[in-house]
């Protein structure tokens, strides 16, 4: 029977890995705990007949707008071999009057219009020199000066075209958020962040590559679902039909209602916000191609936003082959269908077969002869895809952010109301320093003595 671990994580997403990682160099055994059968969660990617099929993230900014991110690629040596991280070549493009327009979020797409009028370009400008001059913290997004405002409400100053054709497919497309529901000051946060398109970034080999990096080099246990986490003055239990598992702390790398359902004995302050951290569902449709296809108007390109008005149930379509060229077979081609929110909400829970149907047909008119190109299917679905950032949720965040350090802690791009790799890998950094201060209250591990140097001391 293996020893009791001085701190479980459960959650094999980079979230918890990232936590296992720092804790571990910290001199704590730890002991990852994931229900699937790999790792990576959102960020997992399948191997099948020499394709790299993304399931969920795609890309990654450069390291101004994903600081905690490329600190771990350098790390653990990543970044090491020459393109191993490369950039995406015309990472966004927007369709509108019948085909792909390039350059959208770069400022050479402020020139040659990326499906925009003069008018809506000079209003991205404005948007954008606004959305900057605010300061938008994306850890801490509930101090922005844009209050419980919506994305609807800071879109309602500009040309109707900018929301229409960019910024709400945009929320709905990578995000999957509904502009009337959701909060404007992460969604400002993240897009001043994050920067220009054109710094756009893969892993060569798969978007699990941070997720299998620290897998590799810590106690992980796949296949083993947790049911329940309770603490008392001797520690934490976490119940499962493979066995309890005890540990000094833990840290629940999940989606915030899944934490809940797993500690019903949270404090009333962390109930609170994990009662307001809604999530929306996720659909993807991935296409493997007996040659390459892309839509009309793309020329090397990766992903291209379809607003509402232009098709109900697609949102963005990505050509994953020209993402990097190890994502298919020379010859091959790899393209992704990622459906709306209401294209989610009507297919999330029918067959596979069903979904496929629905999503190429009206894919059809945007990639031409695409049907005629496909030998196989996958259907990826997040019922928990991305966590929602609400105006109620930014309200009980602070009291949530301030809360004493405890036995059970939490990891996940929830945890700033930022639903991208980088919330994901900077909440992991927060969650090893608040398990350390408790930590650091009681006895050291076995064969270390003194106190636990901080997270951030470390780097």
């Amino acid at each position: 029977m293996s020893p009791a671990p001085d701190v479980a994580v459960v959650g094999a997403g980079v979230a918890g890995l990232a936590a296992a990682h720092h804790l571990a160099r910290a001199g704590y055994s730890v002991r990852v705990l994931e229900a699937a059968d790999a790792v990576g969660g959102r960020m997992r990617t399948l191997r099948s007949d020499g394709f790299l099929i993304d399931t969920g993230a795609e890309m990654l900014p450069s390291a101004r707008g994903y600081p905690a991110t490329w600190r771990l690629i350098r790390e653990l040596g990543l970044d090491g071999s020459r393109g191993a991280v490369p950039r995406v070549r015309g990472a966004l493009s927007v369709w509108h009057a019948g085909r792909s327009r390039p350059r959208a979020g770069r400022p050479l797409g402020l020139l040659t219009g990326a499906g925009l009028s003069v008018r809506a370009r000079a209003d991205l400008l404005r948007l954008l020199t606004a959305v900057r001059r605010a300061g938008p913290d994306p850890d801490r997004p509930e101090l922005s000066p844009l209050g419980a405002a919506t994305v609807a409400d800071l879109l309602r100053d500009y040309h109707p075209e900018l929301g229409d054709r960019l910024i709400r497919p945009l929320a709905a497309g990578f995000f999957g958020w509904d502009a009337e529901r959701s909060a404007a000051a992460p969604f400002a946060a993240h897009l001043a962040a994050s920067g220009s398109t054109g710094d756009w970034h893969t892993y060569r080999d798969g978007m699990d590559t941070l997720a299998r990096a620290l897998a590799d080099r810590l106690d992980v246990r796949t296949g083993h679902t947790v049911t329940a986490v309770n603490a008392d003055r001797g520690g934490v239990r976490l119940a499962s039909p493979q066995g309890e598992v005890t540990a000094r702390a833990a840290v629940l790398a999940v989606p915030a209602p899944v934490a809940a359902g797993l500690y019903t004995e949270a404090s009333p302050v962390e109930r609170a916000y994990l009662r307001a951290c809604g999530y929306t569902p996720m659909l993807r449709l991935s296409l493997v191609l007996d040659r390459p296809a892309a839509p009309r108007g793309v020329r090397g390109g990766f992903a291209t936003l379809v607003p509402a008005h232009e098709d109900p149930l697609v949102n963005v379509i990505t050509v994953d082959h020209n993402k990097h060229p190890g994502r298919a077979p020379a010859g091959r081609g790899l393209v992704s269908l990622v459906a709306s929110p209401q294209g989610t909400a009507e297919l999330l829970d029918m067959p596979d077969a069903h979904v496929a149907q629905r999503l190429l047909a009206r894919a059809e008119r945007l990639v031409p002869g695409l049907s005629a190109r496909v030998r196989s299917v996958h259907v990826h679905r997040f019922r928990y895809g991305l966590p929602e950032a609400t105006p109620r949720a930014l309200a009980a965040r602070a009291a949530f952010a301030d809360r004493p350090a405890a036995p059970v802690e939490y990891a996940g791009d929830w945890i700033a109301l930022r639903p991208c790799s980088e919330g994901a890998v900077s909440s992991a950094a927060l969650a090893a320093d608040r398990v350390l201060g408790h930590l650091s209250r009681s006895a050291a591990p076995s064969g270390r003595a003194g106190a636990r140097p901080t997270v951030h001391e470390e780097r």
